[in-house]
């Protein structure tokens, strides 16, 4: 580790919102460039820096710091320039000036121990001395902060946000309950916490940790999809990551709930364990979906003689089903129409659509995804927008609790809102919808049940059908043209377990059998890169590789590597940034791993003026990486529909390389081809519900590469990794209580 020492002579570069800083330290003739995070660091101060020296391409040697220390001013001439930078509130050149005229090489021991002596100074009153005491105090108070909590492991930002939110409380919070970190400050979980407790004392079978660690496998459930856990399940993995014994918990248990921490429900003689907010959650939308589902008098007579004018008007001909569904999204407040690919389920909603026109009602039709809402705007010829922007996206505010501009006291203006994908809706999405609609709105919502669930937490769609509280269509034929594709005939075969052999002369599903990895991504390179695109009349970009799984040779952290550098490799005029295991290079195709509520992007025309701007890049937007700026420390990422993005270099954990990825992260999407590498896997992972979602995710081909075997086996295989959630249930509550 290199040390440095020496007065900050500029601020090169400044992110106010999280101190991150380029610095210019000087030491006699000497100058050395510091980056790092510096919140509370400004020109004058004189620092001990110690961190790991690189040398930029570009900008030649720097210091990344790690740590730092100040000394204060000691002469005048440092102290001038330290007060002249503004450090100090209310103090600027001039006064700073005068005060150092008055009293030299003494200022800073004056300014700390005796400010009353400031109003000796001309212009500043006492009660002007008495300010500038509490902004140097409160510097001083920052540092001693920062000092501290340096001690247990904790970096300058993360520092930052435990001082700001706790002040002079943090060193009690510390030193006698550090899991309440993981309660009040974004970015620390209990694992942080467990470690800062750790080097603070506090014994492994401490209250505190054992209740915060109750709640941490509760939020990890969250994480995977659940929004409850058996007791039973709940105590085994409470156990592992404590290393306590069960019977240690129970009391703990009791202290949650009493604490509405969390909620437990017996299920069929099982106890389920909810976290206060996913069950409240899930209670809420059961309510609100009850007082929507009104119904409506309007006869079958009348109803049937307007689908009967639309279909002359339109020249279709719908079937029984496809007519069921218009009818009851007429006379219903809540209807649920589900089905496969082919079943005329785009049809129907262009129906539903025309008659409401015809009736001078408005209309609102959104999706989960930027690209199923394009895919939906294309298909019926509406405008439809993602569920956000529709609720008009304004920021995050807490777990769960998503800031939007429509809810109960501003809802949606229109009579009748349709949304597509709802699979992939989660708790907390349609919590957010269903409170921007009113009784008295119609709210239809499309998706195929079949489909893997949300990423986020529940199982919404799939409740609400078997809650069997609210008219659900499910349509089932398969029309003549979606007939002719062997994608749609196979997706079929493949949900109802039926064998698929590989035809030769397919058309749109190719099977290129290969038995080893190397061969497999071998041919996935020649397809993507010289046989695809032409074939379905597509650039290789928005052709898919998608694969079951993260880890192993055919997983989406080995692929992606492989197709980098096939696809998009090294070259001298694209910049590079290492993130983590992997490089992101200029012109790679990414994808955003996490909701991030606050990302701003815009569109901007040829003249980079912004067309548009908004809030919000979420889990599974995909973009081209179009700029690398070492200088700026930030990446500028181009997702769908032109909005740009830009993320400082410690933002850039939240973007993965996107050549391949998993079918879970495909839901709502549709590529002109999609790739399938297929040679064997977890036996809970490869399963007939993931290859059902990956074929159905192509609009034109399927290429599976791989085994005959592997590819037969997923289509035996009706394991489904269980998914926990209480959504069902909850409905059925609030429907007996009334």
């Amino acid at each position: 580790m290199v040390e440095l020492q020496g007065y900050i002579d500029r601020i090169v570069f400044r992110n106010e919102e999280n101190g991150y800083s380029v610095l210019c330290m000087k030491e006699g003739n000497k100058e050395e460039f510091l980056v790092g995070v510096f919140p509370d660091v400004s020109e004058g101060e004189y620092l001990t820096a110690r961190g790991e020296m690189n040398v930029h391409p570009i900008y030649g040697k720097q210091l990344r710091v790690q740590e730092y220390e100040f000394t204060a001013p000691s002469d005048a001439a440092s102290t001038l320039k330290y007060l002249s930078s503004g450090a100090i509130k209310g103090i600027g050149e001039a006064l700073a000036t005068r005060i150092v005229k008055k009293f030299g090489d003494d200022t800073f021991r004056i300014m700390e121990e005796e400010p009353e002596r400031l109003a000796e100074v001309k212009g500043i009153s006492m009660r002007k001395a008495l300010e500038i005491s509490g902004a140097v105090a409160g510097k001083r108070d920052l540092r001693q902060a920062m000092l501290f909590l340096q001690q247990y492991g904790i970096t300058q930002n993360l520092g930052m946000k435990i001082y700001n939110f706790y002040q002079g409380r943090l060193y009690q919070v510390i030193r006698e309950n550090p899991y309440k970190l993981a309660d009040d400050i974004d970015g620390v979980g209990f694992r942080i916490a467990d470690e800062i407790a750790s080097k603070a004392g506090i014994l492994p079978d401490s209250d505190f940790r054992i209740r915060s660690g109750i709640l941490y496998v509760l939020e990890q459930a969250t994480g995977q999809g659940h929004t409850c856990l058996p007791m039973d399940q709940l105590m085994q993995e409470a156990r592992r990551l404590l290393g306590v014994e069960i019977d240690s918990m129970n009391d703990r248990i009791m202290d949650l709930i009493m604490d509405k921490k969390i909620v437990v429900k017996t299920k069929e003689d099982i106890q389920m364990v909810y976290s206060s907010v996913s069950y409240y959650t899930e209670l809420t939308i059961a309510q609100m979906l009850k007082d929507l589902n009104i119904k409506d008098t309007i006869t079958s007579d009348e109803i049937s003689a307007k689908i009967k004018a639309i279909e002359t008007e339109q020249d279709i001909a719908l079937d029984d089903r496809q007519r069921l569904a218009v009818s009851e999204a007429v006379n219903n407040g809540l209807t649920i129409i589900t089905g496969g690919p082919g079943t005329g389920k785009t049809t129907t909603i262009r129906t539903i659509i025309r008659y409401f026109e015809k009736e001078g009602l408005d209309i609102l039709l959104a999706a989960p995804t930027g690209r199923a809402a394009k895919r939906m705007k294309e298909a019926t010829g509406c405008e439809a927008k993602t569920v956000h922007r529709l609720l008009e996206l304004s920021g995050m505010v807490g777990e769960g609790a998503t800031s939007f501009g429509r809810n109960e006291d501003n809802p949606l203006e229109t009579d009748v809102v349709i949304i597509d994908e709802v699979s992939m809706v989660d708790i907390f999405l349609m919590k957010s919808l269903l409170r921007a609609l009113v009784p008295g709105m119609r709210l239809i919502l499309v998706g195929d049940v079949n489909q893997l669930p949300s990423v986020g937490p529940g199982n919404v769609l799939r409740d609400m059908i078997y809650s069997d509280a609210f008219p659900v269509v499910r349509l089932e034929k398969i029309f003549r043209q979606a007939a002719e594709s062997d994608i749609i005939m196979n997706a079929h075969r493949i949900n109802a377990g039926e064998m698929v052999e590989p035809r030769p002369g397919s058309r749109d599903f190719l099977f290129i059998k290969r038995d080893n990895p190397g061969n497999i991504i071998g041919a996935t390179i020649t397809l993507l890169k010289d046989k695809l695109p032409n074939y379905v009349n597509s650039s290789t970009r928005d052709i898919q590789v998608l694969t079951p799984m993260r880890k192993g040779l055919l997983g989406v952290e080995q692929l992606n590597v492989a197709l980098q550098e096939a696809l998009n490799p090294p070259d001298p005029s694209k910049q590079e940034l290492t993130v983590g295991s992997f490089i992101l290079r200029e012109g790679d195709k990414v994808m955003q791993i996490k909701n991030n509520y606050q990302m701003e992007w815009k569109v901007l025309n040829s003249y980079r003026m912004p067309l548009d701007e908004g809030v919000g890049v979420f889990n599974g937007d995909m973009g081209i990486v179009r700029e690398i700026n070492s200088y700026t420390e930030r990446i500028t990422v181009e997702f769908e529909e032109g909005r740009r993005v830009e993320y400082e270099f410690k933002q850039a954990e939240e973007l993965e390389l996107a050549y391949a990825v998993t079918i879970h992260k495909s839901q709502g999407s549709e590529y002109p081809a999609v790739i399938l590498p297929l040679l064997g896997g977890p036996r809970m992972l490869m399963n007939r519900n993931l290859l059902y979602t990956g074929v159905t995710r192509a609009k034109s081909c399927v290429c599976i590469v791989g085994s005959v075997h592997t590819f037969q086996e997923m289509i035996a295989n009706e394991q489904e990794q269980k998914r926990y959630s209480g959504l069902k249930d909850r409905i059925k509550e609030v429907y007996e209580l009334a």
